[in-house]
């Protein structure tokens, strides 16, 4: 029986593909792998390894890479981590596909690692600009090793292209996060107000902040400026979720630790997990932050979104996001703007929630015999001129 693979590092990523996971491992055409990696194994930001055993997906394999450390000195040993661990993992196990999604740096390592074993990869959301980061270039990295290729947009699907790939090898298949919120049942401001222990029944926000990694030591002034915003805002409840471990997460994490001890109105958590932090944003007042939730899964909800500084710049927006600049004032005017939005309906232009299902019907097609040939063509669309 062939064998495919799926990585997770992330709780977000997690987050985003766990209906893709549950609907791989209900399919008896393949045996599913599910590994589990990088700062899912890290009690410093929640050892989130936990929620998804919890959810019932059997791990196949932990594979630890995370090293300590906030700059690109430690993201660098982590992917040296990730190249090691999981060059003995594919050497070891020779899947007949590796799936994996996005734009993080450990995954390039990972990526390498299937490449050198030989090993054809589906890749899930390239095509998309985020300009203020250094996840744009990792992600067309990826794109350019991967064989499959999973785009939550036709323009994305068209940029892939674009850089050469077959468009017989290029799908529109929509985003996992809007399907994650329209067949999940979530929580009750109620439910959630027990699970969480926050004020669910006060108007409050969802932030999320992350690093700008292609600017240069910005982050801490940055979430100064949001901190300083937030506590000008004492009306509203502000629900933080941790950076990530990207050059800088850490000194945003210290940050946000020790104002929020002194701040009656915010409340910092590692993680909510998926069924938790959709709860949380489906009744939020407004998303705040930089992270791409903000731009996918925030306006299929309708709720609006504060996007703070150049982190998502580039990437395709609902009518419901408020661009501001990171800085206290403009935060401020944004955050205005967001809530004169309430009840604003606009179209999410991410797909319509069959994502998963439309995924594994095509990995049926190519996981049938000698279906893959690693040997691509450029595909020169100069050429047909």
């Amino acid at each position: 029986m062939k064998k495919i693979t799926i990585v997770t590092a992330t709780r977000a990523e997690y987050g985003i593909l766990h209906p893709l996971i549950m609907r791989l491992l209900a399919c008896d055409q393949w045996e599913t792998q599910v590994v589990v990696t990088g700062t899912h194994l890290e009690e410093e930001f929640g050892y989130t390894c936990r929620e998804i055993e919890q959810d019932g997906v059997p791990v196949y394999r932990k594979i630890p890479i995370t090293e300590k450390g906030d700059d690109a000195y430690a993201v660098s040993r982590t992917m040296a981590n990730a190249l090691c661990g999981f060059g003995a993992y594919f050497k070891e196990e020779k899947p007949d596909l590796l799936i994996l999604l996005g734009d993080r740096t450990e995954m390039l390592a990972i990526a390498s690692a299937a490449m050198n074993e030989r090993i054809p990869i589906a890749h899930l959301h390239g095509g998309e600009l985020t300009q203020g980061a250094v996840d744009e270039c990792v992600r067309h990295a990826l794109t350019k090793m991967s064989y499959l290729h999973f785009a939550s947009t036709e323009a994305y699907r068209n940029r892939i292209i674009q850089m050469g790939e077959e468009p017989s090898r290029v799908y529109n298949v929509g985003a996992l996060g809007v399907e994650n919120i329209l067949r999940e049942q979530l929580l009750s401001p109620q439910e959630l107000k027990e699970s969480v222990d926050f004020p669910a029944d006060r108007p409050y926000a969802v932030v999320t902040f992350h690093p700008v990694t292609l600017e240069k030591a910005t982050a801490e002034q940055q979430v100064r400026e949001l901190l300083a915003a937030m506590r000008q805002r004492e009306d509203l409840f502000f629900l933080i979720t941790k950076a990530n471990s990207d050059a800088g997460g850490r000194r945003i994490n210290e940050l946000l630790e020790t104002e929020t001890k002194k701040c009656s109105n915010m409340k910092l958590v590692a993680s909510l997990g998926m069924k938790r932090y959709l709860s949380a944003v489906k009744h939020a007042k407004f998303v705040l932050g930089n992270s791409s939730s903000g731009i996918i899964e925030a306006p299929a909800l309708q709720v609006p979104t504060v996007n703070i500084g150049d982190r998502q710049q580039g990437r395709i927006q609902a009518k419901s996001i408020v661009n501001c600049e990171p800085e206290c004032a403009s935060i401020l005017a944004a955050i205005d703007r967001a809530l004169g939005m309430q009840g604003l309906s606009c179209a999410n232009p991410y797909g319509d929630g069959h994502t998963s299902e439309k995924i594994v019907e095509i990995l049926k097609e190519y996981m049938s015999p000698d279906h893959i040939d690693l040997k691509k063509k450029f595909y020169d669309q100069g050429a047909e001129c």
